[in-house]
Parts: C-alpha cells; sequence; structure tokens
C-alpha cells in the first residue's frame, strides 16, 4: 500500500510539472527536464511544441521518443535502465520540425556553469566584471559549442531566451534559477553569431509577460529593433605603449581631457541615415 500511495503521488507530481511545463510557468525546467532517474527507471524528457518527431542517440543507434502530449511534449522511459544513457550526457537528439531534420544537443543536459564565487560577489555587489557572467557569451560547454545566456531577475516567476532560433516562442527555452540569487542561466547549443535574442520575464507576484533586451549585449539590431545579437567580435585595443608610459606617472592626480560626442546628431548620410562606426 505504502508503494502504491507512493507511486500515485510521484503521478500527480509529474503531471503538475507537466502542466507548469505547458504553461511556461515552470520555475526550474530542469528538475523535470531532460534526462532524470525516476522510481521507475531512466526517464527522458523533451519538450519542443513546434517539433513533430524526436530521437535521442543511444551508442550508435537512434531511438525515438514518444509525443505523449500534442503540445510537443516528447518522453522516453527505460524501465529496464538497459541503455545507460545517465553516461552520455548531454543528450545528443535529433528533432524533425516543418519537415526539416537536424541534430542538436538537449539544453537540459549541461550543468550550471556559474561558480558559487560569482554569484556570491554578486549578491553582495562587489562582483566588478558582472558582464562576464550576465548576458549571451559563445562558449564551450561540456565540448559543445553553444551560447551561455544569464540574466538577473530576482522577482521572476519563470525567464525564457526567446529569439529568431526558436520563433520567439518562450515555452521553449526557459532558464534555470540559481537559488535566491535571481540570476537565471541556460546553455543553448548550435546557435551562431549575430542570431538575435531576448529574455522574456514572467512577474512571479502578477503573472504579467515581459519581453526585455539585454542590458548586457554587446550587439543590436539597427532600429526600430530592439533585439540583442549574439556576439563575439572583441577590440583589439593598440595603447600598449601609452599604458606602458602611464605605469610611471601620477595618472590619478593628472589632469585629463574628456571628448564625447553622438554620432546620431553629428553627421548623417543623404538619404538621412545614421552612419555606423
Amino acid at each position: 500500500m505504502a508503494k502504491t500511495k507512493a507511486t500515485f503521488a510521484n503521478a500527480n507530481k509529474d503531471t503538475t510539472a507537466l502542466a507548469l511545463i505547458l504553461s511556461a510557468r515552470h520555475h526550474n525546467p530542469f528538475n523535470y527536464l531532460g534526462l532524470h532517474i525516476t522510481d521507475a527507471g531512466q526517464c527522458l524528457r523533451v519538450f519542443m511544441p513546434h517539433a513533430s518527431h524526436v530521437w535521442f542517440k543511444s551508442g550508435d543507434e537512434w531511438e525515438a521518443l514518444s509525443k505523449t502530449h500534442v503540445d510537443g511534449f516528447f518522453e522516453w522511459l527505460d524501465t529496464e535502465n538497459s541503455k545507460k544513457i545517465s553516461l552520455q550526457k548531454p543528450t545528443l537528439l535529433k528533432v524533425t520540425c516543418d519537415g526539416n531534420t537536424y541534430e542538436t544537443h538537449d539544453p537540459y543536459g549541461f550543468d550550471a556553469s556559474i561558480s558559487g564565487d560569482d554569484l556570491y560577489l554578486f549578491g553582495e555587489g562587489r562582483l566588478k566584471q558582472a558582464y562576464k557572467m550576465l548576458g549571451a557569451h559563445m562558449t564551450t560547454l561540456q565540448g559543445v559549442a553553444g551560447v551561455r545566456f544569464a540574466v538577473w531577475a530576482p522577482n521572476a516567476e519563470r525567464v525564457s531566451v526567446i529569439g529568431n532560433f526558436n520563433r520567439w516562442d518562450g515555452r521553449v527555452h526557459p532558464m534555470r534559477v540559481h537559488g535566491a540569487s535571481g540570476v537565471w542561466e541556460i546553455f543553448i547549443p548550435s546557435l551562431t553569431e549575430f542570431d538575435t535574442y531576448k529574455f522574456e520575464i514572467r512577474n512571479r507576484f502578477t503573472g504579467n509577460v515581459y519581453v526585455k533586451t539585454d542590458p548586457y549585449g554587446t550587439a543590436f539590431e539597427p532600429r526600430p529593433g530592439t533585439s540583442a545579437k549574439i556576439n563575439q567580435t572583441q577590440h583589439a585595443w593598440q595603447d600598449d605603449e601609452w599604458l606602458a608610459r602611464r605605469e610611471h606617472q601620477d595618472w590619478l592626480h593628472a589632469p585629463f581631457n574628456c571628448y564625447e560626442v553622438h554620432l546620431g546628431s553629428w553627421q548623417r548620410d543623404e538619404q538621412g541615415h545614421f552612419y555606423n562606426y
């Protein structure tokens, strides 16, 4: 009887979690999506609302996930623990969408990559290079190339990355939250430079959903668009000679000249459009 009650309780818990995933309200989807060990065995859960078929790579073979909900929820359960796919995280998926088939890694199979030290310093207001933690950064995680997104949204119930790579659909890539820090994170594989994105945020108190651009974005689309762009271009500084001279000067107490110009109001082309840099 105890086992029956436990199984019934787990079933109710799974039903509630699924409802939250489908309605884009799950506070920490990593607890439900991806590969998990349950009382029934190994379980792989994938939510791709625009996909018609999903497979996962098991050894040299592809095995299909069952579409268990019409809205795009796919599931695979191994009650015998025979596949041992837990040793292959992140899981490689093959997805068919709108007649096209492509391969990608499951975003919910990657570990968190923001350190506890950075979160601690950020919480105390002492993380002097927060731009290295927040925003969108092209990187390689667990041997897979992609983009790590992070944003601070302390009053959010759910935060998602939306962009041209997921039809601007907030259901597709909900992020993980780092406890009470208010920092949300997700690693999305296979993205390319200059893909556009924003954050979709659901307020935990009102339920209102807001779409916000990235305050730590390093590139943006031309107006009137307001989306940030994934960008890995780094400026090549050429001030080594000046920095070397500064080492021998009392530069903190020396006078300096500061010049500022707003390029948009300075000059425009013949059509009245802004010049770029």
